[in-house]
């Protein structure tokens, strides 16, 4: 069965744009369908402060896979695009996909939580998702996108000219 699932991908390590690219084109090879992108957002670090600023952006996808399926291809396309989980927690990183939304489901599991537990607190996040879907609710706290991305104070975020290519 076809589930809508909600994405954020986020790089601030190398060519960030060129890293968004990448893990884009691959996700759309990996049993998912991209259906909407957002705008690019370069964003404030949050947690680890004393790195650059980020790239992200939220995409709306359709996929059969399963939850744990699907975040085993998406941590598949971190190896792949040279993530690697060394360094400080909330460090620099090449690549970072994070599942935010799968359908209205709720997992709550040591590998995986779905809705993303901290996505309500994150402006790189929100920022994206009010774009794409601002009326769509949280599972959980019941807000839309719009109304979650209005309460979260600070946290610079600024869209950036810049549209990756799907191929």
């Amino acid at each position: 069965m076809v589930k809508t699932i909600y994405l954020s991908l986020g790089s601030n390590l190398g060519d960030r744009e060129q890293m968004l690219e990448s893990a884009l084109n691959r996700l759309n090879a990996e049993g998912i369908t991209i259906q909407r992108i957002s705008s690019v957002y370069e964003t404030e670090p949050v947690d680890f402060k004393e790195q650059r600023f980020f790239l992200n952006l939220a995409v709306e996808a359709t996929t059969e896979l399963l939850p744990m399926i699907l975040l085993s291809r998406v941590q598949k396309i971190e190896r792949e695009l040279g993530r690697r989980r060394t360094g400080p927690a909330k460090g620099p990183r090449k690549i970072d996909i994070d599942i935010l939304l799968y359908a209205s489901s709720r997992i709550h599991s040591v590998q995986l939580e779905i809705p993303h537990p901290r996505m309500h607190e994150r402006r790189f996040v929100l920022a994206p998702m009010a774009e794409l879907s601002p009326d769509l609710r949280h599972p959980e706290l019941r807000g839309t996108m719009r109304e979650l991305l209005a309460n979260v104070e600070g946290q610079k975020v600024r869209k950036v000219d810049f549209t990756p290519r799907i191929v």
